[in-house]
């Protein structure tokens, strides 16, 4: 379980989230929409522990994040988190990028390294892009190698930070498509998105984040299909 309580996070003078407040239960889906600025990417890194925060707490089953004593290159095993770009190592093959991280942080040996990669490649869809360098893929075949390098971490959460937006129209639904099948899986996922058909479609609940605040959080129903709030409205109207 993800616990946030009360955080607010600030840089410099300028207050970017001002007290949120959300739980995301294990095999949930939850989605954060809002317009730019409204603090959902900051949030994310928020919770794991890429950005401090100014007070409030965000506890990860049971751990707190932001504690001093929390070891956060152990807990971000638990989390993997997936970012508008896909930061792959050019000179490394599509399978060497995807077991660098077992091998380094989890002490995996190559063959233990190597098995996972393959499958959470396969899982994916890059069965047969294992010996390809990251240049010859599309776009749409990058994320998905980014989102098969997280789960290789066998992680409890997974992040999406905008994982579509740096993407040309025609790979975002190949993205999309991935995610969806995680979500079958059952797995636990936090996502930024500006999709928000997907997000009507995957989630469990919808958090609308405005200036540092939830405004409206329920199911997709509620919060997409029905909103009450007239920023919620008006937000909805301008992304559709």
């Amino acid at each position: 379980m993800i616990e946030i309580d009360n955080v607010y996070k600030s840089f410099g003078e300028l207050d970017v989230i001002k007290g949120v407040s959300l739980t995301v239960n294990k095999g949930e889906v939850v989605s954060i929409i809002g317009g730019s600025g409204s603090g959902k990417s900051t949030l994310l890194m928020c919770i794991n522990g890429l950005e401090s925060i100014k007070s409030g707490s965000i506890r990860v089953d049971g751990t707190e994040v932001h504690a001093k004593s929390t070891d956060l290159n152990k807990l971000r095993q638990k989390i993997g988190i997936v970012f508008q770009q896909f930061n792959a190592f050019p000179h490394l093959t599509v399978l060497e990028n995807v077991m660098l991280a077992p091998r380094k942080v989890l002490g995996k040996s190559a063959a233990e390294a190597e098995e996972l990669a393959v499958k959470q490649l396969t899982h994916v869809g890059l069965a047969d892009k294992l010996k390809v360098f990251p240049g010859k893929l599309s776009g749409g075949q990058q994320q998905r190698m980014a989102i098969a390098r997280a789960l290789a971490m066998s992680p409890n959460y997974m992040l999406f930070d905008e994982a579509t937006s740096a993407l040309d129209p025609q790979l975002v639904g190949e993205v999309l498509d991935t995610m969806r099948m995680l979500a079958e899986d059952g797995m636990t996922m936090v996502l930024v998105t500006h999709e928000i058909r997907f997000a009507r479609d995957v989630s469990d609940r919808v958090a609308f984040l405005r200036s540092g605040l939830v405004h409206e959080i329920g199911t997709p129903e509620q919060v997409i299909g029905n909103p009450q709030r007239a920023e919620t409205i008006e937000f909805l109207k301008s992304v559709h």
